[in-house]
C-alpha cells in the first residue's frame, strides 16, 4: 500500500515560469511583479477527466483520473509533490477508443486503478502530508469551470453512496475571476485562456494533470496581475449553526464554510451584524453576491 501511495505523488519540478510584463492584458490590469496576498493560504487545483465516447453520452459517466496540484497562496509555487490517482470504472470498465485518444489514459491504467472511494481518501491522506498541512493555515479548492465538482463528483457520489469530503462543497472556478480580468466575454477552452494570458501551454490538453498544472499557472498569472480570488461556486448553504473544521476533521482550527480561517474557536451563526462582532471572510462572488457577510462569528 506505501509503495502504491507515493507512486501517485509525482514531481514536477519545472516551477512556475515567470509572467511576461510586455503581455497585453485587454481589462488594462497591470501585472504585478509579486503575486498578491491571498485570503487562502494554498490553493488546490484539480482536473478530473472521465469516461467518455464520441457523439453519445456514456451513463453514468464515472472518474477515471483524479489529480491536484498545490500553489502557494503567498508566493505562487506550485509544490513538488503532485497527486494524481487513476480510478477503475466500475459500469463501465472499458475504455472507448475515442476516451483513449482524447486523455491519454490506457486501458491499463484504470484497469490497475482504485475505486472513487480510495481516491478520495488517498486524496486526503496527500493532502494531510502536504505544505497546507504543516502550515496550519486555509486551502480552496480551484477548477476550469464547475463541471468537475458540480456535476461529476457530485453525481457520482450520489449515485454511489459515497461520503464525499465537505471542501468539495465550495471552489474557485477560475473561469469567473479570469474573465473579469481579461475584460469579460466566455473562455471556455483551458488552453485559450491560457494563451490569452501570455503564457505557453504546457503538456498534453485532456490529460487531467497537465490541466491541472496549467489552471495553477493561470492561477499564479491572476495573482500576479493583483486577483483577489474568492469562492464563486458552492452546492450547499450552510446549517443554521455550524462549526466547520479543517479538511480531515481536525478541530484545532475554525473555518468559514467557504475555507476561510477564523481567529479561535467559534461558531458560525446567522444574524444581523447590529451588535456583534463579525468575524466571516465577507467575500463578494460575481456568481452568489456576499457569499459569508450575513455570518456571525461568536465568541
Amino acid at each position: 500500500m506505501i509503495k502504491r501511495i507515493v507512486s501517485m505523488f509525482t514531481s514536477n519540478s519545472s516551477g512556475v515560469p515567470a509572467p511576461d510584463p510586455e503581455a497585453a492584458v485587454s481589462s488594462g490590469v497591470r501585472a504585478a511583479r509579486q503575486p498578491q496576498p491571498q485570503a487562502f493560504d494554498y490553493f488546490v487545483v484539480l482536473d478530473f477527466e472521465a469516461t467518455c465516447d464520441k457523439g453519445a453520452r456514456i451513463y453514468p459517466q464515472e472518474i477515471i483520473e483524479f489529480p491536484s496540484v498545490l500553489v502557494d497562496g503567498a508566493t505562487g509555487d506550485l509544490d513538488p509533490a503532485e497527486f494524481r490517482a487513476y480510478v477503475r470504472p466500475q459500469y463501465h470498465p472499458v475504455l472507448t477508443d475515442f476516451c483513449r485518444d482524447l486523455t491519454g489514459i490506457r486501458q491499463a491504467d484504470v484497469d490497475g486503478g482504485v475505486p472513487l472511494a480510495e481516491a478520495l481518501r488517498l486524496h486526503a491522506a496527500w493532502l494531510q502530508a502536504s505544505a497546507w498541512a504543516r502550515s496550519g493555515g486555509c486551502f480552496a479548492v480551484v477548477t476550469w469551470g464547475d463541471w468537475d465538482l458540480r456535476t461529476m463528483l457530485e453525481s457520482e457520489c450520489c449515485f454511489k453512496g459515497l461520503a464525499k469530503p465537505p471542501c468539495f462543497n465550495h471552489w474557485i472556478n477560475l473561469k469567473i475571476p479570469f474573465a473579469a480580468a481579461m475584460g469579460g466575454g466566455r473562455w471556455a477552452a483551458l488552453r485559450s485562456a491560457v494563451e490569452a494570458a501570455g503564457l505557453e501551454w504546457e503538456g498534453r490538453p485532456h490529460c487531467g494533470l497537465d490541466d491541472a498544472r496549467n489552471t495553477a499557472r493561470l492561477l499564479v498569472e491572476l495573482m500576479r496581475r493583483g486577483v483577489q480570488l474568492s469562492i464563486t461556486t458552492s452546492l450547499k448553504a450552510p446549517s443554521p449553526q455550524v462549526t466547520v473544521t479543517p479538511y480531515g476533521g481536525a478541530a484545532a482550527a475554525c473555518y468559514c464554510y467557504c475555507g476561510v480561517a477564523s481567529r479561535g474557536g467559534v461558531v458560525a451563526v446567522p444574524g444581523p451584524m447590529q451588535g456583534r462582532r463579525f468575524y466571516g471572510c465577507g467575500h463578494w462572488t460575481p456568481s452568489m453576491g456576499a457569499v459569508c457577510s450575513y455570518f456571525m462569528w461568536a465568541d
